[in-house]
């Protein structure tokens, strides 16, 4: 028995999509019983029920052989770090008491670090705390930022018209999708071919500068000469407060874009075959970002 948490998020579904597929057995957690519903439908159990409730996750977790976990966002949350060291408690209690062998933790890239990067310290301390559960097995996925977090910036290119961001526009970063994040870790998943405590960072398919990027989108948008703009972050971090972000989840935010523009969330290891992924940047601005700009999808800002 395989668990997904998150499975209504982006690498979530993703990996239950994957799963499914190759006809594993697998159980499907998410807070809304509704959105569970399709992957009920397809053959899997769902568990309705929050991450944040260690009683609630040693049920879900019952019987599993292999668990994937990963803190759903919410940075709405007053204080987003009690809220991600809350659910880190309840993931490794239930990991415990269901005496799981395996788990795979979705991380991120800078997780090395105990300080200094924001809501990224919340994975870092996921990992301490399955690294210290006897006889686990675990492997932490450790990606680069993810190209969903350009849905985002949507609402202030419309006002803007060009292209805002915390990020130097002309240093490359890797970057990668969301759904290469589920479906890689749906092969490890089924794989179960992981022991100890080991890392595997994801890079995406290359690296892209910010004012590269701003062009890749643009055209895909019907504005080729969409430019991109460097916000200084003392501004940025009134503007988050100013779009309804909690103060708190504001100054988290800008201590990680201080953390990666010092390189604290730099890749750690080379390039390969196996820490590169398929989705380009391109596939990404025509298949999720256009249709999402142009309002034709319903997740559309």
């Amino acid at each position: 028995m395989i668990v997904i948490t998150g499975a209504t998020g982006h690498t979530g579904r993703a990996a239950v999509d994957f799963l499914l597929g190759k006809g594993e057995k697998l159980r499907a957690i998410g807070r809304d019983q509704g959105k569970l519903q399709p992957f009920a439908a397809r053959g899997a159990e769902i568990f309705a029920g929050n991450v944040d409730d260690g009683e609630a996750m040693t049920a879900a977790f019952q019987g599993a052989d292999v668990v994937y976990l990963m803190i759903p966002p919410a940075m709405q949350a007053e204080d987003y770090r009690a809220y991600q060291e809350k659910v880190t408690d309840a993931y490794a209690t239930a990991v415990r008491s269901a005496k799981v062998p395996r788990a795979v933790a979705l991380s991120s890239l800078g997780a090395q670090h105990p300080q200094g990067t924001g809501p990224i310290v919340g994975v870092h301390n996921l990992e301490q705390k399955l690294n210290a559960i006897p006889g686990l097995n675990v492997l932490h996925l450790r990606p680069a930022g993810f190209m969903e977090n350009f849905l985002q910036m949507i609402q202030p290119l419309r006002t803007m018209g060009t292209l805002p961001g915390p990020a130097s526009p002309d240093v490359p970063k890797p970057m990668i999708a969301a759904k290469d994040i589920g479906a890689y870790a749906g092969t490890r998943l089924a794989a179960r071919d992981f022991s100890g405590s080991s890392v595997q960072e994801l890079l995406g398919p290359r690296d892209y500068a910010m004012r590269e990027a701003a062009t890749i989108l643009g055209k895909a948008i019907g504005k080729p000469g969409l430019g991109y703009m460097q916000v200084p972050l003392m501004m940025l971090e009134g503007a988050l407060v100013q779009t309804g972000l909690p103060t708190k989840s504001a100054a988290l935010m800008i201590e990680m874009f201080r953390g990666e523009n010092a390189g604290l969330c730099d890749p750690q290891e080379p390039r390969s075959p196996q820490n590169t992924t398929a989705t380009t940047l391109e596939t990404f601005a025509s298949e999720v970002f256009a249709p999402a700009y142009l309002g034709k999808t319903a997740g559309a800002s």
